[in-house]
């Protein structure tokens, strides 16, 4: 047998310990489709807040009209807001429905508008109590009211 003793080299150790970076292909791939799905998820978040407000908003404007009966579909969107969004809100009313829009809203109602939000749904369709101002401040104020509340 022939003697292989002489062939055989000292084990030599790296003079530096062995970096995790550069990182491999595989890791890159991983962040960026991680940071994909979480911009992904924030962009459906929005527009899925944004779908309710615009859905919202097309409700209101198909209820714009000069009669009275529109006061009442908008304080019925009003409530629908509520009713999804603030639940305990959704039973209050008289002054204690005003003064929660208002605190809610930055441009607050008052006057005859706020009147007509309240007694809407109990006037009849025929009444002239309310004119045309009224029904027009108070679409405007629902109209920053749901911008700023959905």
């Amino acid at each position: 047998m022939q003697d292989n003793l002489p062939e055989l080299r000292d084990i030599h150790l790296p003079a530096e310990d062995i970096s995790v970076f550069p990182l491999a292909y595989g890791w890159w791939v991983l962040a960026a489709a991680v940071i994909i799905l979480v911009l992904v998820i924030r962009l459906l978040r929005l527009l899925w807040r944004k779908s309710r407000r615009r859905y919202a908003l097309r409700l209101l404007d198909n209820a714009r009209r000069p009669e009275l009966s529109s006061a009442v579909k908008m304080s019925e969107i009003l409530r629908r807001i509520c009713v999804y969004k603030y639940p305990a809100a959704a039973a209050l009313f008289g002054k204690d429905w005003l003064d929660f829009l208002n605190n809610r809203a930055k441009s607050k109602i008052s006057g005859r508008a706020a009147q007509l939000l309240l007694d809407a749904p109990y006037i009849g369709a025929d009444s002239k109590v309310y004119g045309r101002e009224e029904i027009d401040a108070l679409y405007l104020f629902c109209r920053d009211w749901i911008g700023e509340n959905l």
